[in-house]
């Protein structure tokens, strides 16, 4: 195997591990997001995990970001609470750096 095979290789291998990475993030940002929004919305306990699931679920089927923020936008105006557009659009981003350290981090 060449020098350029194996540079290819672990490229390769690390491009993977982002992936992997990004998906758990991902999975993780959005049980938290679920969570947050299920508190705004009134749900507890199990309904709160429910919500949270259903959107852990949604971007594992498919459903982008945009998606998902139409969605919870959607849903907290349905329950009369308030949140800008802003807010929740913030709170996705730092709920993923969030997600992403813990992921990185083993927690």
């Amino acid at each position: 195997m060449t020098e350029f095979d194996e540079r290819e290789e672990a490229f390769e291998r690390r491009f993977a591990h982002d992936q992997t990475i990004e998906f758990k993030a991902l999975a993780r940002r959005n049980k938290l997001l679920g969570l947050w929004v299920a508190d705004l919305i009134g749900k507890r306990d199990e309904a709160a995990d429910a919500y949270a699931a259903q959107l852990v679920a949604a971007q594992a089927g498919g459903a982008s970001d945009d998606d998902l923020f139409d969605a919870i936008r959607a849903d907290i105006a349905l329950s009369g609470a308030h949140k800008s557009d802003h807010r929740i659009r913030r709170t996705m981003d730092e709920l993923l750096v969030r997600a992403r350290a813990e992921i990185i981090a083993g927690i």
